[in-house]
C-alpha cells in the first residue's frame, strides 16, 4: 500500500515536472489587469489632453471624468464578494471585461460630458469586478511563499497597457481630428478580445484541474496554515483596518500622478503630446519590473519591509515632479514612479491572503479595495480643484508626497510576521 501511495504522489499533477496551471492563471491575470486597469483606466492620462481640447474641458472637468471612473469602481466593489460566490471568478471576470470594453466603445462615440462620465462609471465598475476577482483568485493557486511573486507578475499588465497607450494614442490622434475617438474604440476592442481570452483560460480553483496550489508539496507553511491561529480576532480586525488605511493612501496618491502627469508635461513643461507619450511609455516599461521584483522581495523580507520601501520611492517621485527642479529630476520622477508603480497591489494581495487564507481573500480584499477606491475618488477630484485654484499641479503632487510619507509610517507599524488563520481554503466560488 505504501508503495502504491508513493507511486500516486509521484504521478499526481501537483508534483509533475510540467508547468503548473497556476502560471496559466497568472498569464490570464496579467491580461485581465492589462484590459481592466491598464486600458480601462490608465490610458485616460494619454487621452485627456486631446479629448479635453476637443470638448473644451477645464481642469476640474477633466478631474471629474477620472473621478467618475473611480466612483464606478467603488460602487462595484460593494457587490464583488457576493457576485464572486454566485458566479465564480471565471464568469465574473469575463462578464466584467465585456462591460469595460463596451462602455469604452460608447465613450468613443459620445460628445456630452455627462454621457461620457456615465459610461466611464460603467468602465470603472467593470474594472473593479475584474481586478478584485483576479487579484483574489491568484493566491488560491499558490502557497504563501510564492504569492508575492505570482501577484507581482499579474499587476504588470498595467505596464504593458501604458506602453501601448503611450505610443498608440498619439499615433491615432495624428491620423484624424477626432483621433481621440478612434483611440477609445480601438482600446475598447482590445478589451473585448481580452475578455474572451481570459474566459477561456481561467479556472476557479486548483481542484478544478486536479491540482494543489503551486508549491504545496514542498512548502511547510501550507501544512502549518491548517493549525489554529493564535492571533485574537480583535487584533486581526485592527490589522485589516490598518491595511485598508495604507491602501487608501496608495489609491489617493498614485492616481494623481497617473491622471495628470501627461497633462503636466504638455501644459506646464511644454512637451509635445508625442514626447509626453514617450515619457508615459517609459513609466509602463519600468513598471513591468515593479510587481515581480517587489513582490518577490516581500516574499523574502516580509510584506512590511516591501511596503515601506515602495512608499518611500513613491514619495520621491511626487516630490521630484512637484518641486519644479531641473529636468534631471523629471526623469528621476518618472523612474521612481515606474519602478514601483504596481508593487502595492501585489504585496497587499499577498498580505491579505497570508492573513485570512485564500478562501476569505476575495471578501477581505474587496473590503480594503473599497477603502482604496475612496482614495481614488478623492485623489483626482482634489488634485483637479487645487490645480484649478493655483493654475498648476505643483500643490497636488506635493500633497501626494505627504500622503505617501504617512503610508510609510503606517507600514512601519505593521507586525513583522503574521500568524496564518485556521483555514487556508482555495475555494473561491463555483
Amino acid at each position: 500500500m505504501a508503495t502504491e501511495n508513493k507511486s500516486k504522489q509521484k504521478n499526481s499533477p501537483s508534483t509533475s515536472s510540467s508547468l503548473h496551471y497556476g502560471w496559466f492563471i497568472v498569464v490570464a491575470g496579467t491580461l485581465c489587469v492589462f484590459a481592466s486597469l491598464g486600458l480601462g483606466r490608465f490610458a485616460l492620462g494619454m487621452l485627456l489632453p486631446s479629448m479635453g481640447e476637443a470638448l473644451d474641458l477645464s481642469y476640474s472637468q477633466m478631474g471629474f471624468i477620472g473621478t467618475a471612473n473611480f466612483i464606478g469602481y467603488l460602487v462595484a466593489i460593494l457587490f464583488c464578494g457576493r457576485l464572486s460566490k454566485q458566479m465564480g471568478p471565471r464568469k465574473l471576470i469575463g462578464g466584467s471585461l465585456l462591460l469595460v470594453g463596451l462602455s469604452m466603445l460608447m465613450i468613443g462615440i459620445s460628445s456630452n460630458l455627462y454621457i461620457i462620465t456615465s459610461f466611464y462609471i460603467l468602465t470603472g465598475m467593470g474594472s473593479a469586478l475584474a481586478n478584485v476577482s483576479i487579484m483574489s483568485l491568484v493566491p488560491a493557486w499558490f502557497v504563501s511563499s510564492r504569492r508575492g511573486r505570482a501577484s507581482g507578475f499579474v499587476v504588470i499588465g498595467s505596464g504593458f497597457a501604458i506602453m501601448l497607450s503611450g505610443k498608440l494614442v498619439p499615433y491615432l490622434n495624428n491620423l484624424h481630428d477626432n483621433g481621440w475617438r478612434i483611440s477609445w474604440c480601438v482600446l475598447g476592442l482590445l478589451v473585448l478580445a481580452s475578455a474572451l481570452t481570459c474566459y477561456l483560460i481561467i479556472h476557479n480553483r486548483p481542484e478544478d484541474k486536479g491540482l494543489q496550489p503551486f508549491g504545496a508539496d514542498s512548502a511547510p507553511e501550507h501544512r502549518a496554515s491548517r493549525l489554529p491561529a493564535i492571533e485574537p480576532a480583535k487584533k486581526r480586525s485592527r490589522l485589516i483596518l490598518q491595511c485598508a488605511a495604507i491602501y487608501f493612501l496608495f489609491g489617493f496618491t498614485y492616481v494623481i500622478y497617473a491622471t495628470f502627469i501627461v497633462t503636466t508635461l504638455i501644459e506646464e513643461r511644454g512637451f509635445s503630446e508625442t514626447v509626453a507619450g514617450n515619457f508615459w511609455s517609459w513609466v509602463g516599461f519600468l513598471s513591468l519590473f515593479s510587481g515581480p521584483v517587489f513582490g518577490t522581495l516581500s516574499d523574502r523580507f516580509g510584506r512590511k519591509a516591501g511596503l515601506m520601501l515602495v512608499f518611500s520611492v513613491q514619495t520621491m517621485a511626487y516630490l521630484f515632479i512637484g518641486l519644479h527642479l531641473p529636468d534631471i529630476f523629471l526623469y528621476l520622477s518618472i523612474g521612481c514612479y515606474g519602478i514601483v508603480a504596481w508593487s502595492i497591489p501585489s504585496i497587499m494581495s499577498a498580505l491579505i491572503s497570508d492573513y485570512v487564507g485564500p478562501g476569505q481573500t476575495v471578501s477581505i480584499f474587496a473590503f480594503i479595495t473599497f477603502i482604496f477606491g475612496l482614495g481614488q475618488v478623492a485623489g483626482p477630484f482634489i488634485a483637479g480643484i487645487l490645480a484649478e485654484i493655483s493654475g498648476s499641479f505643483t500643490s497636488s503632487f506635493l500633497l501626494a508626497s505627504c500622503m505617501a510619507t504617512l503610508a510609510v509610517l503606517l507600514s512601519l507599524m505593521l507586525p513583522q510576521k503574521i500568524q496564518l488563520p485556521t483555514r487556508d481554503s482555495g475555494s473561491l466560488g463555483a
